[in-house]
């Protein structure tokens, strides 16, 4: 079996290959035919992709448009020189974008990716369709996602198969005659020193104008929002001044949007509105302390690391576990999972399914009983690392459902379930969650199963209690469905997780009152100029400490973090979805 090892810039081929070996079509738009409404300067290519997604009347295409980085930025990837995103829209409305009512824009989180948003997309683009609208919703990639390595998944897709994958990333197996070269480290990472906020924000706005380069027609159709730090990113996108005037107001990012949304986040510029505190783990960041200036100093050096990341937990290769979790639950729901066993034992794996399945400190400490001692089907293994009753960070939880078919016990690590009643330690429970936490508790004992979502009726029986004697949870707390979930991680062209995300863009965001950035956050008005719609998850990221959001804010009970973007489209209540129904809505002008 192979360890992991440091991988150089060399990418593989461009997702265009990958997507012709499992059938998808390919249309390319050339400088010289460009779509309606579409600029002709930009080399496009628009793909479609398949999904097993129920709702069936959304047509998916992944769209890359090449636009490159700046030649300052220095050596990187060819790949780096395109953006991409996930293009959704109703089979029976136009092809042309610049012909549809209305198009949201939606700008992912930190370490998240455009296939996060696969169910909440569709949902939202046929719930209007049901009110005879034609919207479509464009779920962005962020520039450093061209680093991913996606070809083991693709393959292990293709082939059904989770063991494709597995090879291809841990045991040096070949797909169409290229290995995995390993995750890269920081020093091969370079040109990401220059991606921050700036970059962020302007490479949206080129590939709005790319896309639509009427400004008028943006103005008028375009929403602009973002999923957790996606709404702080649209926020200043909403202020910042794009061509270098301040007093020319047309390539101002609030006169690109009619209208802004945020998905369990704030329009904002300060990051801790979203939650009312900062919740970036402090090991993660440089001293907030350090001036603009050093900052940069020290991601120019190496000293300060180019992509967030932990030893553990948060890294490349722990975001890749997930994705191949993701497609071991999509391709074999049922099956025993084999990925704690089939994973190397490095300290990486080991701290992290330490870290994220142990009972309480003891087994942690010692390793007894260790992850691998437990039996569990695919979709539980996926259940364990992204379902709230189980995985510790707020930030990583969905409501997906609960283990069956084994005895269960309170889960007290890495912290307790009431941490907010700890002195000294309440300003925590937003980053662990609130939810009662389970955990298999026979070793070596029967095989662990999966009672999806909506697997909770008065006829599916009772629910195990918690320590505290209450049920770790109920039909009202569970909204996800784990298929979707699998298939937003497996199924999607572009990541749910990201590999790779910029330590410079959150460092920006915090050091935003820095001459280098406020000069071209000027339009302070454009925070307000749009109409404004927050859509909270009701057991998410905000605390009591938060403020109000600005416009309109819609709560959705039971819901978590990711909730906002995977709940499934049928809810156990037998009601409409609420964030997708109400998102449709507002963007229509209902």
């Amino acid at each position: 079996m192979r360890m992991t090892r440091t991988r150089r810039l060399a990418l593989p081929a461009a997702a265009a290959a990958a997507l012709l070996a499992l059938g998808v079509g390919v249309a390319v738009a050339s400088a010289d035919e460009p779509g309606e409404g579409r600029a002709p300067s930009a080399e496009r290519e628009e793909q479609s992709v398949p999904s097993g997604s129920p709702v069936t009347d959304v047509v998916e295409t992944v769209v890359r448009v090449k636009l490159p980085l700046p030649e300052g930025v220095g050596a990187r990837p060819a790949e780096c020189d395109w953006l991409s995103y996930l293009r959704y829209r109703h089979e029976d409305g136009p092809v042309e974008s610049a012909s549809a009512d209305r198009i949201l824009v939606a700008q992912p989180g930190v370490l998240e990716g455009a296939g996060a948003f696969d169910a909440v997309a569709r949902n939202t683009v046929a719930r209007a369709a049901e009110d005879g609208q034609s919207i479509e919703f464009w779920a962005l990639d962020r520039r450093s996602n061209c680093l991913e390595d996606n070809r083991g998944v693709r393959a292990g897709l293709a082939a059904r198969s989770f063991k494709t994958a597995l090879d291809y990333y841990y045991n040096d197996g070949a797909v169409d005659g290229q290995r995995f070269a390993g995750y890269l480290g920081n020093d091969h990472v370079e040109f990401l020193q220059h991606v921050g906020l700036e970059q962020t924000l302007r490479d949206q706005f080129d590939l709005l104008v790319a896309e639509l380069p009427d400004q008028e027609l943006r103005k008028e159709k375009v929403m602009c929002g973002g999923h957790s730090l996606g709404g702080v990113l649209t926020g200043f996108f909403s202020i910042w001044d794009f061509d270098g005037n301040p007093s020319t107001e047309a390539d101002a990012g609030f006169n690109q949007c009619a209208g802004y949304f945020a998905l369990d986040s704030a329009i904002s510029t300060s990051l801790p509105d979203i939650t009312g505190s900062q919740m970036m783990p402090t090991g993660m960041m440089p001293d907030p302390g350090l001036s603009f200036a050093v900052v940069q100093a020290g991601l120019r050096s190496g000293a300060i690391p180019r992509t967030l990341s932990a030893p553990a937990v948060i890294n490349a290769e722990t975001m890749n576990v997930l994705t191949l979790a993701g497609l071991a639950a999509l391709v074999a729901p049922d099956a025993q999972s084999t990925l704690v066993a089939d994973l190397p034992s490095n300290l990486n794996i080991d701290g992290t399914t330490r870290l994220l399945l142990s009972k309480n400190l003891l087994a942690f400490v010692t390793g007894n009983p260790a992850a691998g001692d437990f039996k569990l089907s695919n979709e539980a293994a996926l259940g364990a690392l992204m379902d709230d009753n189980s995985q510790p960070l707020a930030f990583l939880q969905t409501s997906v459902g609960f283990f069956a078919g084994g005895r269960v016990a309170d889960k007290e690590f890495p912290l307790a379930r009431n941490v907010s009643g700890i002195p000294g330690l309440s300003g925590l429970a937003g980053m662990f969650g609130q939810e009662a936490r389970a955990i298999p508790d026979e070793a070596n004992g029967p095989v662990y199963t999966w009672r999806n979502y909506n697997e909770f009726g008065p006829t599916d029986g009772p629910v195990p209690d918690a320590g505290d004697g209450t049920p770790f949870t109920t039909a009202g707390k569970e909204v996800t469905d784990i298929q979707q979930l699998a298939r937003s991680m497996a199924e999607q062209p572009l990541d749910f997780t990201e590999d790779y995300f910029p330590t410079k863009l959150v460092t920006d965001i915090q050091q935003s009152a820095a001459t280098e950035i406020a000069r071209n956050a000027v339009h302070q008005d454009g925070l307000t100029a749009n109409p404004t719609i927050t859509l909270l998850a009701g057991d998410g990221l905000r605390g009591a400490n938060a403020p109000p959001p600005s416009g309109e804010t819609v709560v959705a009970p039971g819901y978590q973090h990711l909730d906002v973007l995977t709940a499934d489209v049928r809810q156990n209540d037998g009601r409409p979805e609420p964030v997708s129904a109400r998102l449709a809505q507002f963007a229509t002008g209902g």
